[in-house]
């Protein structure tokens, strides 16, 4: 069981690290505010979908991103947006 962690490409994981996209802990998407309103071609856009769609789960329970690091992550994002 791995509790810290998400499965993300490389484009979605960087975007993750540089708080420019967050997950809350009921696991929904967030895109930060300032990359809504750039326009910059179908891969800005692809990103900029996400923005209020929930994240696909595992079936089990165990296997999901845990909720609490999850909240400590997404205040970090909401603190740098």
């Amino acid at each position: 069981m791995v509790t810290n962690g998400l499965t993300l490409t490389k484009l979605h994981h960087a975007a993750f690290d540089k708080k420019l996209i967050g997950v809350d802990e009921n696991y929904c998407i967030h895109v930060a505010p300032r990359l809504l309103t750039v326009k910059d071609g179908p891969t800005l856009e692809a990103l900029k979908a996400l923005n209020g769609k929930p994240l696909r789960l595992p079936r089990r329970n165990c296997d999901r991103p845990d909720q609490d690091r999850l909240r400590l992550s997404f205040r970090d994002f909401s603190q740098a947006v």
